[in-house]
C-alpha cells in the first residue's frame, strides 16, 4: 500500500514536479513520469512508491482532487497487475457530441471504480468525436456496463450509444497466428490480400523508393480516409503483415511500409489508411503496445506531416 498512481497530471508537468509535489507529504521511496518513447510527451500519469504506507494514505486523502493548471489530477493506489484487473477498458462509441468527460464518468460511475477516461476530440475544432475510452478498476464492473448500457440512450441523446471491449479479446490467438506468418520461412501469407500484396511488389525504384500497394501511388496522399503511423516494424516486415494487422478492425484502403532506398528493408515503420474513424480508433486502441515477434508496436494518428 506504499505505491500510487497519479492521472489526469498537466502535459507540461515534469517528472521533478511530480516528485517535490508528492515528497512535501512524506519520503518518496521512487517516482516515474510515464512518457511516450519516441516523443518524449508525458502520457499525463505517473507513479509515486512511498517508504511508509501512512504516507501514501496521506497523499491520497491530501492530493487526490488537487487542480493543476486546468487539471483535476486523481491519486489512487496503484494496482498489481492480476487477470481481474486486465482487459477492463471499454471503446464507447455514438456519444453526443455535448456530453463531457465528467458526464461520461458519471455515466458509468455506477457499475464500478473508473480508473481513467477520456473523450477524443477533433485535434482542429476541439468538438468531440463522440467516441470514448472508459478503464474499470475490474473487468467484471466493465462487463456489467456493457450489459447495462450498451444500446441505451443515455440522458438527452437522440442515439442509442455502443459500449464494448476497446482491446480485442481474440488478441492472442491472433498473436500466435501472426507470429507464425512472421517467422514462417518462406512466407507465403494465405488469403487474398496476401497475394495481392504479393503481386504489387515494385522494384524499388518506383515512386521514391517507396512500396505502394494495389496501385494506389500517389505519395504521401491517402485519398480520403484516415491515416495511422505504425512504428517499430521489424527489417523484413512487409506489406500483408498490415493488412492482416488492421483489415479485422474495419475498411483498410491502403497500407505502406517505408524502404531503405538501397536495401529495400523496412526502416521501421509504416502506414495504414482506413475510411472509417471509429474502426480506426478502435484499431489503434488494440494495436498501440501490440507484441509483434520481439518488438513492441506504436499505434497512432499520422499528425505531423513530416512523414510524406
Amino acid at each position: 500500500k506504499t505505491n500510487l498512481i497519479v492521472n489526469y497530471l498537466p502535459q507540461n508537468m515534469t517528472q521533478e514536479e511530480l516528485k517535490s509535489l508528492f515528497g512535501s507529504i512524506g519520503e518518496i521511496e521512487s517516482c516515474k513520469l510515464v512518457r511516450d518513447k519516441i516523443t518524449g510527451q508525458s502520457l499525463g500519469y505517473g507513479f509515486v512508491n512511498y517508504v511508509d504506507p501512512k504516507d501514501a494514505e496521506k497523499a491520497i486523502n491530501t492530493l487526490n482532487g488537487l487542480r493543476l493548471q486546468t487539471k483535476t489530477i486523481k491519486v489512487s493506489y496503484a494496482r498489481p497487475s492480476s487477470a481481474s484487473i486486465r482487459d477492463a477498458n471499454l471503446y464507447v462509441s455514438g456519444l453526443p457530441k455535448t456530453m463531457t468527460q465528467k458526464e461520461l464518468e458519471q455515466l458509468f460511475s455506477q457499475y464500478g471504480r473508473i480508473i481513467t477516461s477520456r473523450i477524443l476530440v477533433d485535434q482542429v475544432t476541439g468538438v468531440s468525436r463522440g467516441v470514448g475510452f472508459i478503464r474499470f478498476d475490474k473487468r467484471i464492473e466493465a462487463e456489467e456496463a456493457i450489459k447495462g448500457l450498451n444500446g441505451q440512450k443515455p440522458p438527452g441523446a437522440t442515439e442509442p450509444i455502443t459500449v464494448k471491449f476497446a482491446n480485442n479479446p481474440s488478441q492472442k490467438t491472433n498473436q500466435a497466428i501472426l507470429s507464425q506468418l512472421y517467422h514462417s520461412p518462406n512466407r507465403r501469407y494465405p488469403g487474398p490480400l496476401a497475394q495481392q500484396a504479393q503481386r504489387f511488389r515494385f522494384p524499388p525504384m518506383t515512386i521514391d523508393g517507396m512500396t505502394t500497394l494495389a496501385g494506389i501511388n500517389i505519395p504521401g496522399h491517402a485519398g480520403t480516409g484516415w491515416c495511422i503511423f505504425v512504428y517499430n516494424l521489424a527489417p523484413d516486415a512487409d506489406e500483408s503483415i498490415l493488412w492482416q494487422m488492421f483489415g479485422p478492425f474495419g475498411a483498410v484502403t491502403n497500407v505502406k511500409v517505408i524502404r531503405d532506398f538501397n536495401t529495400n528493408k523496412c526502416k521501421g515503420f509504416g502506414f495504414v489508411t482506413m475510411t472509417n474513424y471509429d474502426e480506426a480508433a478502435m484499431a489503434i486502441a488494440s494495436l498501440n503496445g501490440y507484441r509483434l515477434g520481439d518488438r513492441v508496436l506504436q499505434v497512432s494518428f499520422k499528425t505531423n506531416k513530416t512523414h510524406k
